[in-house]
């Protein structure tokens, strides 16, 4: 990794954890976790390598189906759905913040079926974790047929005891959630729920529209 990547991933690492430092809750934090953020994201890695394995005969609505309970069990939608919102999240009800997450989950599940559609002897490698704020980093790769190494980093946090995910890096430095944040608390801004949800709901067809042209 080049000296400007490893400083660039570590201003990204340092911005998520003060987001994490204000987010995370004491109770939570107290609570022992039922696995290791390791093997919560062994856990992860696995799954999506099943679906990989098997993309072809699953088509993406089979992939769609098997992964939207795996994001379910393995990421902490409900937080990163409110992360993106950004602080208008505390402006809207109950049912709104709820559909919001919906959408989002199924957003997540719908890149994710898009991406794994295909196997030809890839594999996942997890190198170590490290604390991050309250939460921690888990350094992983996938390592392609031909051998090159794709660095996937998850950050993870504690919900209610138990580990799960609430950011991904790609390539090792790209943050998703703060993409996320980026682009849908400026919608949010601009549209409001009605226009966060609509987008979303746009995203998750875009998604399945260029699954099946690939």
């Amino acid at each position: 990794m080049a000296i400007s990547a490893r400083r660039g991933f570590s201003t990204a690492i340092l911005g998520f954890a003060a987001v994490l430092g204000v987010a995370a809750s004491p109770a939570a934090q107290a609570v022992e976790a039922v696995a290791q953020p390791d093997a919560v994201v062994t856990g992860l890695d696995q799954s999506l390598l099943d679906v990989m394995q098997h993309a072809k005969q699953l088509g993406y609505a089979g992939r769609f189906a098997k992964l939207e309970p795996v994001v379910g069990q393995f990421f902490d939608v409900g937080y990163m759905t409110r992360i993106a919102v950004g602080p208008g999240w505390s402006t809207l009800s109950r049912d709104q913040q709820d559909q919001l997450s919906s959408a989002f989950g199924k957003f997540i599940t719908a890149t994710y079926a898009r991406r794994f559609d295909g196997y030809s002897g890839e594999k996942f490698e997890t190198l170590g974790d490290k604390p991050i704020g309250p939460g921690t980093l888990v350094q992983t790769r996938l390592v392609k047929s031909d051998g090159e190494p794709v660095a996937l980093n998850y950050v993870t946090r504690q919900n209610d005891g138990r580990w799960q995910v609430v950011d991904v890096f790609l390539t090792g430095t790209i943050s998703e959630l703060a993409q996320r944040r980026s682009e849908f608390s400026a919608v949010f801004q601009r549209a409001g729920f009605d226009g966060l949800l609509s987008v979303l709901l746009q995203k998750i067809a875009q998604a399945e529209s260029e699954a099946h042209l690939s």
